[in-house]
């Protein structure tokens, strides 16, 4: 079992930055992939980024040069790093956790399906 926990949500102006942060419990953090998925009102779940446990990164096109993802493994967290941010990244951003052993590239893991757990959700509201 893995319980993932976002937190470092809030309010920005555009052009700002944030940065989120997905705190796991359970000893297989530093073997799963972790990926970070927002939701803004009335659609779907959205990819914007994702980390290999070997520390690989995949980034929406949308977020490139914008995002950044890393991980701690000492502190089984998981960091979103966004600047330049935009009203239209207003969305709960949540991260979720694969614990599978299938070694997929960026189409795999912009996939919400292949994840196992899913936090709760931190809200990140971008102001114009």
């Amino acid at each position: 079992q893995v319980q993932l926990v976002e937190s470092g949500g809030g309010l920005v102006q555009a052009g700002g930055s944030l940065r989120v942060s997905c705190a796991a419990s359970g000893r297989t953090f530093s073997r799963a992939a972790m990926g970070w998925f927002p939701q803004a009102p009335g659609k779907d779940r959205d990819f914007v980024a994702a980390i290999t446990f070997r520390g690989t990164t995949y980034y929406a096109d949308s977020v490139k040069g914008r995002f950044t993802i890393s991980r701690d493994n000492a502190k089984n967290t998981v960091y979103l790093q966004m600047n330049s941010l935009k009203p239209e990244d207003t969305a709960v951003y949540y991260c979720a956790a694969d614990l599978g052993t299938y070694p997929g590239g960026s189409a795999y893991y912009a996939k919400p399906e292949v994840y196992d757990y899913w936090g709760q959700g931190t809200q990140v509201t971008v102001s114009s």
